[in-house]
């Protein structure tokens, strides 16, 4: 196993996963990501994904370049991570209206539908999957996960600030990290 971890950034789609990165990249770490995908009206900061990352269940020989850097992997694919790795992840969590609401606008946006699947329907299928990747998560030995709140993070970025600087070692520029946060990008708020 190496020596040093592969930072993982993870949650549900449109849980905060790409200001994530962006404070990553602000603070010091290196991110893995191919600048495929680019910024748009939904990340006007970028999203910093992989394209490799979508195949982590076939192909997964690209870890072995991620030690000490940052690479985003939605929950969905995490149980596919191989077990010769440490890991470190940063799990984003938002209140499941914005998730949901933002997933909504930004399917508007791209002229997809959005009636496919109720919100209720979705939120109780987010909700389980979360459960279940959580309890994934607390039984993998060489797998450490800090929870982050989106909403504490606009908030509050401090406090959340100094918990993820201490997990990931203490050498981070937590000043520039603060200033990735943007309230202005948070547009869709629980009522």
């Amino acid at each position: 196993m190496q020596t040093e971890p592969v930072i993982i950034v993870s949650g549900l789609p449109r849980s905060g996963t790409s200001m994530m990165m962006s404070m990553l990249v602000a603070g010091g770490i290196k991110a893995m990501t191919d600048s495929i995908r680019t910024a748009d009206e939904d990340n006007p900061k970028g999203y910093f994904e992989l394209e490799k990352v979508k195949q982590l269940e076939k192909d997964h020989l690209w870890l072995s370049d991620a030690a000490g850097k940052a690479v985003k992997i939605i929950s969905a694919l995490l149980k596919h991570l191989p077990p010769d790795y440490h890991y470190k992840i940063i799990f984003m969590r938002r209140d499941m209206k914005e998730i949901l609401a933002s997933q909504r606008q930004m399917l508007l946006r791209r002229g997809e539908a959005t009636d496919t699947i109720s919100d209720e329907r979705m939120a109780e299928m987010f909700r389980k999957h979360l459960v279940e990747i959580d309890d994934w998560l607390a039984k993998q030995p060489n797998i450490e996960v800090v929870y982050v709140n989106y909403n504490q993070m606009l908030d509050a970025p401090s406090q959340p600030i100094d918990v993820l600087t201490n997990f990931l070692g203490g050498e981070l520029d937590t000043a520039a990290m603060a200033a990735v946060v943007d309230k202005r990008l948070h547009r869709q708020r629980a009522s």
